[in-house]
């Protein structure tokens, strides 16, 4: 897996010039559709970065958009490097959340507050299983394992050359839950202490005597790029869907709430110590 690179992200940004430059050049979604000989969901998609599209589709509306030159031969680049294939494809094909998994390759910090669970970057493999099962009884024990590969894919980002920032904070809640059995939680717990100690992670917990705050509604992600190119995302996720969030309002929202969890929740090295000796009790 390759640092900061996915085609997910390449993607997004390849729709959002395309977007830019229809609009700069007054053509409508409907007119583009006409010339492409499309419906008008296909662009709409293209250009929000749920499709890919066909590296002839996005030589036909640039032509349509008047670019040439290296602006052209760089988008049409982009377009082909959005059609490869992301590492997880080599995984029993695409695992659900794939798309989260895109944007997290290529994140350079990621903020996340949870309610309910440990999060997937910090999870054991053990506590993994347990949720997996527990949240999908139907999946086969090939599928759950095929989706614990995936993840240690994924956890591989805290420790490359060039390490994922990761900021997590976690309801008391998610701690006190006994997911596995006691030695389950024991090495879980463990995992967050040894986690928390890396340079690029900060992990901290929102005791419960903190009664009411700006998160009650439940969890979420905020995804923050290197490339300029690339405006953060929020990601939200319930047992059937993910959706992602990319209104600059919305995102300051997320943002502020985040910061003022950080603010109630016990610093860095008191939740350490607060996972050490949790973890003696058990």
């Amino acid at each position: 897996m390759t640092a900061r690179s996915s085609p997910t992200v390449r993607r997004r940004r390849l729709g959002n010039e395309l977007r830019r430059l229809r609009t700069s050049v007054g053509v409508t979604i409907d007119q583009v559709a006409k010339h492409l000989e499309c419906s008008e969901s296909k662009i709409s998609r293209i250009e929000t970065g749920h499709v890919t599209a066909l590296p002839r589709d996005v030589g036909d509306m640039l032509k349509l958009y008047q670019v040439s030159g290296e602006q052209h031969d760089e988008l049409m680049q982009l377009a082909r490097e959005a059609r490869k294939k992301g590492w997880w494809h080599a995984y029993g094909g695409v695992p659900p959340r794939s798309a989260y998994i895109g944007f997290e390759a290529a994140a350079e910090q990621i903020s996340t507050y949870e309610s309910m669970v440990v999060p997937g970057l910090l999870q054991t493999s053990a506590y993994a299983r347990t949720v997996i099962r527990t949240t999908y009884p139907n999946l086969s024990d090939e599928d759950i394992e095929q989706r614990i590969l995936v993840l240690k894919v994924r956890q591989a980002l805290l420790e490359q050359d060039d390490p994922l920032t990761v900021r997590a904070v976690l309801d008391e809640a998610v701690l006190r839950r006994q997911v596995g059995g006691s030695e389950t939680m024991r090495a879980q717990l463990h995992r967050l202490a040894e986690a928390a100690a890396l340079p690029t992670v900060t992990i901290q917990v929102v005791p419960f005597r903190v009664g009411a705050h700006m998160a009650l509604c439940g969890a979420f992600t905020i995804l923050s790029f290197l490339e300029p190119t690339q405006p953060d995302l929020v990601y939200l996720e319930d047992t059937t869907r993910e959706s992602f969030l990319e209104a600059e309002d919305e995102i300051r929202q997320y943002e502020f709430a985040f910061d003022q969890l950080c603010d109630v929740a016990l610093p860095p090295t008191d939740s350490i110590d607060w996972f050490v000796a949790l973890g003696e009790k058990l």
